[in-house]
């Protein structure tokens, strides 16, 4: 396992949250970033058990470890969670399209910072 990258860690939640707070108004800024900073400490330590060898030679690692926690683990709890409040389709579908590019620019953040 390689070091956590804690300044990785620090810069991909407040650029999800960012984006999070850009593309979908009415998100408390404080419950973006937390929600982020714990995300992205999930997304570091998996990155830092990849390792940075492997991170080197394969680089979409990044992307498809941010973009599969999205939407294998995210958008799913987020369809189940708003559809049972009768959240509408069109609004879960811009949720979900926030929450994608969000967990993308943390494994771009990631990547910048190697």
């Amino acid at each position: 396992m390689g070091p956590m990258n804690w300044l990785g860690v620090a810069a991909a939640a407040l650029i999800a949250a960012g984006l999070l707070l850009a593309l979908r108004r009415g998100i408390s800024p404080v419950v973006a970033v937390g929600g982020m900073l714990v995300s992205a400490g999930m997304l570091g330590h998996a990155l830092a058990r990849i390792g940075p060898e492997t991170l080197a030679a394969k680089p979409w690692l990044y992307f498809m470890q941010s973009g599969g926690l999205a939407l294998a683990f995210v958008i799913p709890a987020l369809w189940i969670s708003q559809s049972r409040d009768g959240t509408p389709r069109a609004e879960t579908v811009k949720d979900s399209g926030a929450f994608l590019l969000a967990y993308l620019a943390m494994g771009g953040v990631f990547f910048l910072l190697g």
